[in-house]
């Protein structure tokens, strides 16, 4: 990050919606929505999607709970006892990253900056409230919290549904191959004239406002 950004740069996020190292860099993310002359765009790549779906055991909880204090430990970001008590004991519950990337592609579509809004509501609604975020009635539930209309949802989430996300995946996939990223997070900033560098997020973990601060030097 030595170089200056010039106007209208934009910070690209490849995440997961299930993915506890993007939770992690979630407040990273708030901050830079808020800088000016930086644009935020986010990318879905499909961590549990197809075979790597995934059920909840008591091996899952056993092998995420260390990563997750970890992460708390390190960040400051909750986790509920909804989600440890709850959800990491919820064996009938499935992880699936295709419904919720749906609804975040859904409420993109709807309002500039909806899909950011969904995400953030998403990590807090799996990893502090232990909601099952795979379940659309769950995702209905939330984008009306966040001030959606149910049916234009519905409706935006319906036709997003398959082939759509299935491509935004790929899309993403691609992305995080170019920019030589090895998984979720992945943070890459570009600049109008096409020249891209991958941010490493590590130093600024648990260091919002320090972010946000090195950030707007560089817009």
């Amino acid at each position: 990050m030595s170089e200056a950004v010039s106007e209208g740069a934009t910070l690209h996020y490849i995440f997961d919606p299930l993915c506890g190292w993007c939770y992690a860099a979630a407040p990273l993310v708030d901050a830079a929505r808020s800088v000016p002359g930086l644009k935020v765009e986010f990318h879905g790549g499909g961590m549990m999607t197809g075979a790597n779906r995934r059920s909840i055991t008591p091996q899952w909880r056993e092998y995420v709970m260390p990563h997750d204090r970890r992460i708390a430990e390190l960040t400051g970001q909750p986790f509920g006892e909804g989600y440890f008590e709850g959800l990491l004991r919820d064996t009938g519950a499935t992880m699936d990253s295709e419904p919720p990337t749906t609804a975040i592609l859904a409420a993109e579509s709807l309002r500039a900056g909806g899909g950011l809004d969904m995400i953030h509501r998403l990590q807090r609604a799996h990893y502090v409230e232990g909601q099952r975020i795979a379940d659309e009635q769950v995702l209905k539930a939330i984008a009306a919290e966040l001030g959606f209309n149910a049916e234009a949802f519905a409706s935006a989430f319906e036709r997003l549904s398959g082939e759509s996300t299935a491509r935004h995946f790929a899309e993403s996939r691609q992305f995080l191959q170019r920019a030589g990223g090895q998984g979720f997070p992945t943070f890459v900033l570009t600049q109008p004239d096409g020249r891209a560098s991958r941010i490493d997020i590590g130093p600024w973990l648990g260091r919002a406002e320090d972010w946000k601060a090195r950030l707007a030097e560089l817009v």
